[in-house]
């Protein structure tokens, strides 16, 4: 995306998609495009092919609520789900500043949320991470999450425009490798779980620190050249980054490669972690890095509640029973293994995420990637991660009893790593700092 200088954007953010929304306006809203003052409990439904507002048909294909004081206004969804198949997933009541506007997608309901850009970061920056963390974190945090968000809106411009879909699935009778990346929302920018990015409206308490952070960065993006900078980010790398194309498309961004989360070299690693010798010593042991941190008081800063559920953030452990294994595997991919013989790494990315995994089953071995399939496929949620080394535990017959997973990190591991970060800005160093560390080659301009 080529810029000079632009206008604030407004967003619009897919909440909650359901055959019913009931939300509450707590100030006075206004229904476009007759102008009829709205306020209280709403209930739309969808049935009979059309939208009922309070049992009443809408003649409309869509409704747009907008509120006549904006700064004063917000409404109220109930039962958001948040956390999307994670290990946390639950549902809570949201609050929004902004418009809302509900659509009739496949069937269903969607309720979108459409506000500037600037305080839909506030909401995120308080949403992704606690908003007492330092200053320099939040502001690093302002300046990546804008400038994914605005990447995103552009790539997704691009699809739609392609001659040809983007193939994220290969797949043989020996092998399936898929990678999952923001689908391409048609009816709204963003959605606002994890899957894109974290956004609860103002239901997370923000404070006055994350709003300096937010006015202090306003309308500042990564740039690469004249493109705006594709800043992924996740909770925790392990120690060293991953690279963008080992885990979605097969696409080269100078600034997302590979980095050792820490000031120096760590003595006695060798940090090509494709290497499975040196992928094995790394992740069996914990070498400094900024994100190596047990600090509850930092942790606590950076975490919100729900995160602050995962105790082990930089190594982790998990054991699997054969059969729970199996049937595990047998339920998250659709097929049939038959009891789990082996889980062979075949491949790695330079974090020692891995990227293929066999799976070697007494009915069936079949090759799967890329990391997040991984996680998907080996959790009845998500795995931590895909960086992990794996033991086997007494074997009758050539079939193991257990299975242990020793892994490294949380996350995909691309660009900004925040438990690093933090670390990062507990130390002392600046935002600018940050950033460069995680996106080497980088620069920030400000574009509005």
């Amino acid at each position: 995306m080529k810029l000079t200088t632009m206008d604030e954007p407004h967003l619009s953010i897919g909440i909650l998609y359901e055959p019913e929304i009931i939300f509450r306006l707590n100030e006075t809203y206004l229904l476009d495009p007759n102008g009829v003052p709205y306020e209280g409990i709403q209930k739309v439904n969808y049935r009979e092919g059309k939208i009922w507002l309070n049992d009443e048909l809408v003649d409309e294909d869509s409704l747009l609520f907008q509120p006549v004081r904006y700064h004063e206004a917000s409404f109220e969804l109930n039962d958001v789900t948040i956390g999307i198949h994670f290990h946390w997933e639950r549902k809570e009541d949201q609050q929004f500043k902004g418009s809302l506007k509900i659509i009739v997608e496949n069937g269903m309901l969607t309720a979108i949320n459409i506000l500037p850009l600037e305080d839909y970061l506030v909401s995120v920056i308080s949403s992704e991470m606690k908003a007492t963390s330092s200053l320099e974190l939040l502001k690093a945090h302002a300046i990546t999450s804008r400038s994914w968000l605005l990447a995103q809106i552009e790539k997704g411009k691009v699809l739609q425009n392609a001659a040809n879909a983007l193939q994220s699935l290969t797949e043989t009778t020996e092998e399936r490798i898929l990678w999952y990346d923001r689908e391409d929302h048609l009816n709204f920018n963003v959605c606002a779980d994890d899957h894109c990015q974290r956004y609860q409206g103002i239901t997370r308490q923000s404070t006055s620190l994350v709003e300096q952070a937010i006015e202090e960065t306003r309308g500042m993006l990564l740039m690469n050249d004249e493109t705006i900078c594709d800043a992924r980010y996740s909770k925790s790398c392990g120690g060293i980054t991953e690279t963008f194309e080992n885990v979605w498309e097969p696409e080269v961004h100078p600034y997302l490669q590979s980095i050792v989360d820490n000031p120096s070299l760590p003595e006695d690693f060798d940090v090509d972690l494709t290497n499975e010798e040196a992928a094995q010593k790394w992740i069996r042991n914990t070498p400094d890095a900024f994100c190596n941190t047990n600090d509850k008081k930092i942790l606590s800063q950076v975490l919100n509640d729900y995160d602050q559920e995962t105790k082990d953030f930089y190594r982790w452990k998990i054991t699997y029973s054969q059969s729970d294994l199996a049937q595990l595997i047998a339920r998250k991919s659709g097929n049939d293994f038959g009891s789990i013989i082996d889980l062979i790494p075949i491949e790695r990315g330079k974090s020692g995420r891995l990227t293929k995994l066999k799976i070697v089953g007494s009915k069936l071995t079949l090759t799967i990637g890329k990391e997040l399939e991984i996680r998907k496929t080996l959790s009845a949620s998500h795995l931590y991660s895909s960086a992990f080394v794996v033991d086997k535990h007494p074997e009758g017959d050539g079939i193991p009893e257990e299975f242990t997973l020793t892994g490294a990190g949380w996350g995909h591991g691309v660009g900004l790593c925040q438990i690093g970060a933090a670390m990062m800005g507990v130390k002392g160093y600046q935002y600018d700092e940050i950033l460069m560390h995680y996106f080497q080659g980088a620069r920030i301009e400000k574009k509005y």
